[in-house]
This record gives C-alpha cells, sequence and structure tokens, in this order.
C-alpha cells in the first residue's frame, strides 16, 4: 500500500474541504473530490484508514474483524470492484439458514423458527405500511417460544434487541438476499480503494472541534490548526453524540438526531480449531434457543479450520467491557457445552474485535430507536451548506453496511461540490458508481 502522509508532517494552514475520518464514506467522498481545481485533505483519527472496515492478517488469512459480508452482493456498488483490485470475490451462499447438526433444533423446529420469523417480519411490513413507528419487539406473537432466538439474531442484525429497534426504520433495510464475501478481507477492500487518495490523507490526526462561527470553518486537532470552506464529517454517530467530536456553536438537531441513531454492537472472535474435517465448511451453529444471551458461530469460513463467532446486542457488550478474554471464554463456553469438552483442547483464540471499547467507533453499527426512523433523513441534512455528515448511519436503505456508507460519501462529496459552485458531473475523480 502506498505510504501515508507521516505524521510529523505539518498540516496546511487551509484547504477548500477537509474529509474527517477514512472510512468508506471518507475514502468514497475523497475519491469523488479529486480533481485539479480543488484542494482536500482526509483526517483520520487511527494510525490506519478503513474505519470499521478492517482486515487482521492472522494464521496466513486475512480475518474481517469489522464488516465481512457483501450485503445484497448483486446490487452492491463494491461488489464490481473486488476483482478489479486484484481480490477474489467469493459467492459461496452465507450459512444463515442452516444449522450444523442440527443442534437443538429439529429440521421441523428449523421450518417452524423460520415461518415465525417470516410472520413477525410480515407485521412489522404492515405496520410500517402504516407508519408506525415502535419497537419492534410489539410485533412478537407474545406465544411463541422462538421469541428469545429472534432476539439473538437482533444482535447479529442490528446490534440491539428488538425492543430497541424502530419498526419503521427495520422495514426501510434493503435486502436482495444475495451475500458475497472478500476471500482476502472486505476491509483490504476498502483499504486498495483508500490507495487512489493516499496523497491526501494523514493518518493519527484527530479532529477535536470544528469553529462555524467564522466565514472559514476553523478545524482543532491533535496535530494543530486549520481552516476549511466545507468538511465532510463521516464520523461513527456515536462520536458526534458525545461531543468528541464537537461542533460549536453545537447543532441541536443534529446532536439529536444522532443520539437517535446509535451505534448497536457486534463482536466477534475468530478461532483456529483442530481436527476441523469433522465439521461442514460454511455452515451455522446457534447453540441455544431459550435466551438471547447466545452468539451464532460460522464454521469453517472459506472451508477454513476456523470458526468466527459473532455476539451481538446487550451481551456484545457486557463481555467486551471485561475485556477479550471474556469473548473466547465465553464462546469456548457454549461450544464445549454444545459439542463436548474436547472442544476445548480444540479451540484457540486468534482475534478478537472490540469495537464498543474502541474510542474511534464506541460502537459496530446504527439502529434507530424507536419513534426515531426519521432521524436518518435528518442526518442527511447540511449545516449552513458547509457541514455534510455522511456514513452508514446517513444511508435511508443500505444502513449498517459498507457500501451504504460508499454512496452516501459519494453523496456528500457531490453536495460539497456543489455547494462550492463546482459541477459534480464534471468531476476529475473517481466517477465509477
Amino acid at each position: 500500500m502506498t505510504d501515508l502522509p507521516k505524521a510529523s508532517n505539518p498540516l496546511p494552514s487551509q484547504v477548500d474541504v477537509v474529509v474527517i475520518g477514512a472510512g468508506a464514506a471518507g475514502i468514497a467522498a475523497a475519491r469523488r473530490l479529486m480533481r485539479p481545481d480543488l484542494s482536500i485533505l482526509i483526517l483520520e483519527a487511527r494510525e490506519r484508514i478503513g474505519g470499521r472496515a478492517w482486515t487482521l492478517r492472522a494464521e496466513g488469512e486475512g480475518l474481517d474483524m469489522g464488516c465481512g459480508w457483501l450485503h445484497s452482493a448483486d446490487d452492491n456498488v463494491l461488489a464490481g470492484r473486488v476483482e478489479a483490485e486484484g481480490l477474489t470475490l467469493d459467492q459461496t451462499p452465507p450459512p444463515w439458514r442452516t444449522q450444523a447438526f442440527d443442534h437443538e433444533m429439529t429440521r421441523a423446529d428449523q421450518a417452524e423458527f423460520g415461518e415465525a420469523f417470516a410472520a413477525f417480519d410480515q407485521r412489522v411490513t404492515e405496520a410500517a405500511a402504516r407508519g408506525e413507528d415502535r419497537p419492534a419487539s410489539d410485533f412478537f406473537d407474545p406465544d411463541s417460544r422462538w421469541n428469545a432466538r429472534m432476539d439473538a439474531i437482533s444482535g447479529a442484525l442490528n446490534g440491539a434487541r428488538f425492543a430497541e429497534v424502530s419498526s419503521l426504520d427495520y422495514d426501510a433495510y434493503g435486502d436482495t438476499g444475495v451475500n458475497w464475501r472478500v476471500r482476502e478481507g472486505y476491509g483490504r477492500l476498502i483499504a486498495r480503494l483508500g490507495e487512489a487518495v493516499s496523497s491526501v490523507t494523514v493518518t493519527d490526526c484527530a479532529v477535536r472541534r470544528i469553529d462555524r462561527s467564522e466565514p472559514l470553518l476553523r478545524l482543532e486537532t491533535n496535530r494543530g490548526e486549520l481552516t476549511a470552506q466545507v468538511v465532510i464529517l463521516t464520523v461513527p454517530n456515536s462520536l458526534i453524540a458525545s461531543e468528541t467530536v464537537r461542533i460549536d456553536p453545537p447543532v441541536p438537531f443534529l446532536l439529536e438526531a444522532t443520539a437517535g441513531v446509535p451505534l448497536g454492537l457486534a463482536s466477534k472472535v475468530h478461532m483456529t480449531m483442530r481436527g476441523a474435517g469433522d465439521f461442514q465448511p460454511d455452515t451455522q451453529l446457534w447453540t441455544r434457543t431459550d435466551t438471547a444471551e447466545t452468539g451464532g458461530y460460522h464454521l469453517r469460513p472459506f472451508g477454513r479450520p476456523m470458526i468466527e463467532a459473532y455476539f451481538g446486542a446487550d451481551l456484545a457488550w457486557g463481555l467486551e467491557a471485561q475485556g477479550p478474554a471474556a469473548l473466547f471464554d465465553f464462546a469456548l463456553s457454549e461450544l464445549v457445552a454444545a459439542l463436548g469438552s474436547d472442544m476445548r483442547r480444540r479451540l484457540e483464540a486468534v482475534a478478537v474485535s472490540g469495537w464498543g471499547v474502541d474510542p474511534w467507533s464506541r460502537g459496530a453499527y446504527s439502529h434507530a430507536l424507536p419513534g426515531h426512523a426519521a432521524d436518518r433523513a435528518k442526518l442527511r441534512t447540511s449545516v449552513e451548506d458547509r457541514i455534510f455528515l455522511a456514513g452508514e448511519a446517513t444511508a435511508p436503505v443500505y444502513y449498517g453496511t459498507a457500501h451504504g456508507a460508499w454512496m452516501e460519501g459519494r453523496r456528500a462529496a457531490d453536495a460539497a461540490l456543489t455547494a462550492l459552485g463546482l459541477d459534480p458531473r464534471r468531476s476529475d475523480g473517481d466517477s465509477e458508481a
């Protein structure tokens, strides 16, 4: 990868556009803005680019610590870029509708659960058509034995239980049902795409404050100050709501909207497994049906001798607060209880995520709280036509995804160009979809 500007280099005193955050949205925005008549700079607080798209190299494999699936792949603007960037597009179907070993659930149980979830989805859809914005859990069948399992899956889908999820927002999510992967890692794809703007990217540079009291926006960072005509803010909502990145004077509608669309949490544990041959590749295991406090286990992803454990919502927040060892210990306890005591000697943790305790994310991906579905649209409202927000949380349909963030980065870039009196259609930057 092309070297990024060194932290010791001074910041310029003024540029036309500053993009805050070098995740998918920030990279997409910067690629769109690259043109000879415009000076831009990307400021990234971390020492790496990619944001919540991060591939860690371990055991000779690329392990996605954040996003790992090209959701709605047949309508995903990033899917067509995978092979163009020299990476491998894997179209193996996801394992989500299967249950390895028929554990805890007979085939009849699995069919019954599928019908129960489909009926729940249909009730939510009908309520959304009536404009109802309520806790999605209101549409559980109170007599169903599958509500706890559905809440566990909500932890994976939304990073929160259905009681904390707006029914209207949940229904708005776009899902074509086609899901593919990048063999080398989704995070690696985003990093490759970021190489095109490496010359204007500065890492280890945290923006603390955006002063909008003057004709030029003044940005205060841990490496000094600079001014800009326009700012594209692509950090997670959690950092805006907590004013880790502070806008002065404050913007009440923006603070309220970011609070209404908080980040939930999903955590991962990647484990190697000895004697993997007795596990079928790319299968899924949920070990319990009686509680939402349980994890999902992707067995042998890509056929590797590994298990990828996935925890969401309250369970993930609690385990992350205890430290990385707690996540592995919980996964081990569930797998031992489900598959036998020999799993204890067969499994070894190689990578554990920590998006909830990461100071630059404080969560994994967004969900709208009940009554707050309209807040996503508010997040797309500019501040004085010179501060524009973009990211997965501002995406109206593909929220919670890297490609949703990418599309929003491009939208914000076009809005910034228009605000500067430039024609987005004549951009010399990234003209691809």
